[in-house]
């Protein structure tokens, strides 16, 4: 009998260590993150959340608004209206600071019922909605603080993993949409995914602009060169260090590497040979490379140029980066906001702008769009804390 137990306690000690072994080894293979990813609110109020943030000195960071969901894209009007898309809950709001507070004195659900809207853009006194399926251009009134369809201007492909779509205008009054690709990396047949597409104002003549771009969930135009940049988030499950994401300058005609290859111009051999592909010699020497190679898995979203009264010299012109953060990397990479020293369409380096979003090995936060106000203030949503903040100078 004693023998028996002996065996039984043995067996089980041996069950134990092999579970934590495979574990890891599972771990491992997918790329999960032992980040504790669980609600803010179980470790860190969203009040508090600023506390924790590290910004350059000067800079203060304060909680703007919070929400019952999750807030994406912002877009701002020419007066004191901040627009913010919550795709979970399928609705556009306004945030109105007519008292030029810290926080807003109103806020208002001004389209809802909407499918998956992401992307939202501000132009010549229209509102633009980018649905999971469509581009709308809504009338606002500034009066009643009400927004009324105008005209759905165009349908767009809703197969696949990647729902967001998004939508940035140029100084000439282009309308960019991005559409990303509808697998991780795949052959695609529809030659609107993993690409820009652009139109006019009308959103006549939708067409494709830009491809090879697997995720490009934000697009900003450089005020200085007038042309648009882009956050591309690259391929999964090539392990924790490849490929890296991508900040591109988009170009007419250009075409950016994906699904064949990544970073600048390396061919994706294991892709390729799995699937049998036959591609010519030299694809990825004729693919556009990135203007700047990011830590993989930092899953960057928004960026902004800085050309702001209120901010001081040395962030004139340059950008500030939203990285979203990993979920598939053994060790987190991202959640931060960063600034990228611009100096004729190259970066010269990169340092933190805001940290701290990682606190105790669990997540707080996760910045994901960045926008300037028409009072040159900065705000920066976070979908995982349910906020937006303000980020002000004090010289």
């Amino acid at each position: 009998m004693v023998k028996r137990v002996v065996i039984l306690i043995a067996c089980f000690v041996l069950l134990i260590i092999s579970l934590t072994f495979f574990s890891s080894r599972i771990r491992s293979i997918l790329n999960l993150s032992p980040i504790n990813n669980k609600s803010a609110a179980s470790s860190v109020s969203v009040d508090a959340i600023p506390q924790y943030l590290h910004l350059p000195s000067g800079f203060k960071l304060t909680l703007y608004s919070n929400f019952p969901s999750s807030p994406r894209v912002m877009a701002t009007d020419n007066s004191n209206t901040l627009f913010v898309s919550f795709p979970d809950s399928g609705k556009i709001m306004a945030l109105i600071n007519s008292n030029n507070g810290n926080q807003p004195n109103q806020s208002k659900d001004i389209i809802t019922s909407l499918n998956y809207p992401h992307g939202i853009a501000y132009y010549n006194n229209k509102l633009f909605v980018a649905e999971e399926n469509q581009v709308s251009r809504y009338d606002w009134n500034k009066k009643t603080n009400e927004a009324k369809l105008e005209k759905i201007l165009f349908k767009l492909p809703t197969d696949g993993i990647h729902r967001s779509k998004s939508i940035s205008f140029d100084s000439k009054g282009n309308m960019y949409v991005s559409i990303g690709s509808s697998c991780n990396v795949c052959e695609e047949t529809d030659p609107e995914r993993a690409a820009i597409i652009i139109s006019d104002f009308e959103g006549n003549n939708p067409h494709r602009f830009a491809t090879g771009l697997r995720n490009t969930v934000f697009m900003t135009e450089n005020p200085d060169t007038q042309e648009v940049w882009g956050t591309d988030m690259e391929r999964d499950q090539l392990g924790d260090d490849l490929p890296p994401d991508e900040i591109n300058i988009l170009k007419n005609g250009a075409d950016y590497g994906w699904p064949y290859c990544y970073g600048d111009g390396i061919k994706d051999i294991d892709f390729i040979n799995k699937n049998r592909l036959t591609v010519p010699q030299n694809i990825c020497q004729k693919s556009v490379s990135p203007i700047f190679q990011i830590p993989a898995h930092s899953a960057p979203l928004g960026l902004v140029f800085v050309n702001s009264s209120k901010y001081p010299l040395n962030l004139q012109h340059d950008l500030l980066v939203a990285y979203h953060g990993s979920w598939n990397s053994s060790t987190p990479k991202g959640y931060k906001v960063v600034h990228l020293k611009i100096n004729n369409n190259s970066v010269v380096y990169s340092e933190d702008f805001i940290t701290g979003f990682i606190q105790n090995n669990s997540i707080i936060g996760r910045p994901v769009d960045l926008v300037f106000d028409s009072q040159n203030n900065l705000y920066l949503s976070d979908d995982k804390a349910n906020a937006i903040y303000k980020i002000s100078y004090f010289p």
